[in-house]
């Protein structure tokens, strides 16, 4: 087991958040947490991510406390709906930003840009890149320090079908290098491409945990799309 979630919450009021919700996570799974909007999948994810702290419950991560936030952040990379990248800023640049933040050797960089295949757009501004390239910018910042889980929410909002395609693919290769990677999405096509597993929250309660298959002959599923 890689990750311990127990009785997590998070209210933003009386109606909304995230209710008591518990699961594990075995290392190298692929799971996509769907629900309607509002359900809390945004919530969940950015606590997991360290971006939020929870009201109560607890997460583990390869048995550190998300209480110990020093080390917590270094085991997850978190990509969020909306690139919150430094638009005035190079590729480059951002990336060396967040690299003297973990304290990831320059080399590092190099090799992020290569894979990703960002060396083209290293001195470009931020701001006159397309979402598609900003999204790839955004998951290989995520990846600098290496770290074992990945998250991201919504990864393909709003971009077309060849970049779609392209986000798609560089999600299989980072899973089939032993990432830990949780997702939410709306888009069946998107689950049945990537997930193996399916969290379904509603109205912040977790009400389906299983495979994929069973998934999508579920009544959470026929709730939610049908």
């Amino acid at each position: 087991m890689q990750i311990d979630v127990r009785e997590l919450t998070k209210l933003y009021d009386k109606k909304s958040g995230l209710l008591p919700t518990s699961f594990k996570v075995n290392k190298g799974e692929f799971i996509a947490v769907v629900g309607h909007n509002g359900a809390g999948k945004s919530t969940l994810l950015k606590i997991l991510g360290s971006w939020i702290l929870p009201d109560s419950g607890q997460v583990f991560i390869d048995n550190i406390d998300l209480k110990d936030r020093s080390s917590f952040i270094k085991l997850v990379g978190f990509v969020p709906e909306n690139p919150d990248l430094f638009d005035f800023f190079s590729v480059e640049y951002n990336l060396k930003l967040f690299a003297g933040l973990f304290r990831v050797p320059s080399l590092r960089i190099q090799e992020i840009l290569k894979e990703f295949d960002l060396l083209p757009f290293r001195k470009k501004r931020v701001q006159v890149l397309s979402k598609g390239l900003k999204q790839r910018v955004s998951i290989g910042r995520s990846l600098l320090a290496d770290p074992p889980v990945i998250l991201l929410d919504e990864p393909t909002a709003g971009l077309d079908f060849e970049m779609t395609n392209e986000v798609y693919r560089l999600l299989k290769s980072i899973h089939n290098k032993g990432k830990t990677i949780i997702f939410t999405s709306h888009r069946p096509e998107e689950i049945r491409t990537l997930a193996s597993r399916i969290l379904v929250l509603h109205q912040g309660s977790l009400v389906f945990d299983g495979p994929t298959e069973e998934y999508f002959s579920s009544k959470a599923y026929k709730d939610l799309y049908i």
